[in-house]
């Protein structure tokens, strides 16, 4: 265990920032899922700028890699558009 005060906090804001982190990427994850499973056009078309918005947060603080940002959002938008 830590003995350093700096340490110990280190733990705890790392810890904060795990747990953030993990909740931000499953929520972006699902919300990617929901889109995928969509059917109507226009509820895809709505719902797309959110998601990119979401999987650039998650890019711009290194959640994601930026290629694997720009994949997913490439993907998603020749999906929604063959819709």
């Amino acid at each position: 265990m830590a003995n350093h005060k700096s340490a110990l906090k280190r733990i705890r804001s790392s810890e904060k920032k795990r747990v953030l982190n993990r909740y931000q990427h499953k929520t972006t994850r699902n919300a990617i899922k929901k889109l995928r499973e969509l059917t109507d056009a226009k509820e895809a078309q709505a719902m797309l700028p959110s998601v990119i918005s979401m999987i650039d947060k998650l890019s711009k603080k290194n959640i994601i890699h930026s290629n694997k940002a720009g994949n997913l959002k490439s993907q998603l938008t020749k999906h929604v558009a063959a819709l």
